[in-house]
């Protein structure tokens, strides 16, 4: 048993000062002023943080880790002489050792952003599951906690290593599943790679073992303009009205991107409690356009945040995201009042965790002990007139003093506790040395 406190714990959407959070094989049990936990919990240790705010751990609810290996090898280029000269390219040659690799470097930029909890929406199977295994095995040496998209992709157009017939994607996805069922830092749903991507069966396929195995189930939607037309033409209806029709618009799924949505098109999203994972910067990098926030909110659609893969956006913080999210809103509509900091940490926290099905990303009784330490005196987080808003605005990597998985100390002061840095850029290097 641990008792942790701080100055300010940003819990329940409040700033509660002096208290604390009692930890128990890796979930919080309580949280009161310090004085009332010590007196619940005499036995239980006490780690006091100075100067600091303890937050719930960002909740990365989109990224490709492998990708962070393709970072700057086509970058400025548009969106189909980036998928065919850095993405389709390179992953050709990706040994399983190579993946790891790319995961350890994704992951490790992730704690050092106050991450504490990614999904990775993976589909360089190669018809098995020793792949996803390697990026599973890189999240638990880095520490941080992972949900496994394991993406079900029979497009005859992609890589041979990224297809899988439906009978083969269901097998893997389902064996995968129960494999680290009984794992509590690891989770695997299903994720049909889009309407592209994906054929109708395949859609359904997943959609129905979603529903088997009671998880969510993560889909690529509407992310460029060219999909939404594809599918106006080949159905007779925009994109999500087309799901909809298929049966699948639900609570399960969860939409990547959704850019290219109609005023009915986000009802039919907020009435089937569908949710969304916005990846702002991404959509930005690859010129996609900017995704309808605001319209989604007022409907009641539960938004998330991803970053994306490593090469399209090239940076790995949530923080990032929230802070883009709201200037993008703020700009396009030309009103500063449109979008609330307070709003962008749930997307970055407590939203990942619904649209993820686990209980993460707030500090609460019942959840995962995940959670972030920020430094109050750190530069970037002064003046001290509003911390929260600072963490949204103004904060940099700078100002994560500590993160904690499941109760863990997995990165502080600057460094990763359990994979060194050094032997991370060592592998990234050995890796792409020799590409172009």
């Amino acid at each position: 048993m641990q008792i942790y406190s701080a100055d300010t714990i940003y819990a329940e959407g409040k700033a509660l000062q002096d208290y604390g959070i009692g930890v128990e094989n890796g979930m919080i049990t309580q949280i009161a002023p310090v004085a009332e936990l010590q007196q619940a919990l005499p036995q239980a240790a006490l780690t006091r943080f100075s100067d600091a705010m303890l937050v719930p751990g960002f909740v990365n609810s989109h990224n490709h880790s492998f990708q962070s290996l393709l970072k700057g090898f086509c970058d400025d280029c548009d969106f189909f002489t980036w998928r065919d000269q850095a993405l389709y390219k390179y992953s050709q040659g990706l040994s399983r050792d190579d993946l790891y690799t790319g995961a350890l470097f994704a992951f490790g930029e992730m704690l050092k952003c106050g991450i504490t909890t990614v999904c990775d929406f993976f589909y360089i199977n190669d018809q098995d599951n020793d792949n996803a295994r390697a990026i599973i095995e890189a999240a638990l040496d880095v520490g941080i906690r992972i949900v496994m998209a394991r993406t079900m992709y029979d497009w005859d157009g992609a890589p041979k290593r990224f297809r899988e017939t439906i009978h083969q994607a269901v097998q893997n996805t389902e064996a995968l599943h129960r494999e680290f069922l009984d794992d509590p830092l690891v989770h695997v749903l299903p994720a049909p790679h889009s309407l592209h991507g994906a054929s109708i069966d395949m859609i359904l396929a997943g959609a129905e073992l979603a529903a088997q195995l009671n998880t969510k189930f993560h889909m690529h939607i509407a992310e460029g303009q060219y999909e939404r037309q594809m599918i106006e033409e080949r159905h007779g209806k925009p994109p999500i009205a087309f799901l909809d029709e298929l049966g699948v618009l639900n609570e399960r799924l969860v939409g990547i991107h959704c850019v290219w949505l109609d005023d009915s098109e986000i009802q039919r999203m907020a009435d089937r409690k569908t949710g969304l994972s916005y990846n702002p910067s991404s959509n930005m990098f690859l010129g996609d356009g900017i995704t309808r926030i605001k319209e989604m909110q007022e409907a009641g659609v539960c938004i998330s945040l991803g970053t994306d893969g490593g090469c399209s956006n090239n940076r790995a913080s949530i923080i990032e995201e929230m802070r883009m999210t709201s200037l993008l809103q703020k700009v396009k509509f030309c009103d500063s009042t449109v979008t609330r900091a307070e709003d962008m940490f749930a997307m970055g926290t407590f939203n990942g965790g619904r649209n993820l099905g686990l209980p993460i990303g707030e500090l609460k009784p019942g959840y995962a002990a995940d959670f972030t330490v920020v430094d109050l005196n750190d530069l970037s987080m002064q003046p001290r007139q509003n911390a929260l808003k600072n963490l949204v605005y103004s904060s940099q990597p700078s100002a994560i003093q500590a993160v904690y998985v499941a109760g863990e100390k997995v990165f502080e002061a600057g460094r990763i506790l359990t994979v060194p840095e050094p032997e991370i850029v060592r592998r990234v290097q050995l890796t792409t040395q020799h590409w172009r």
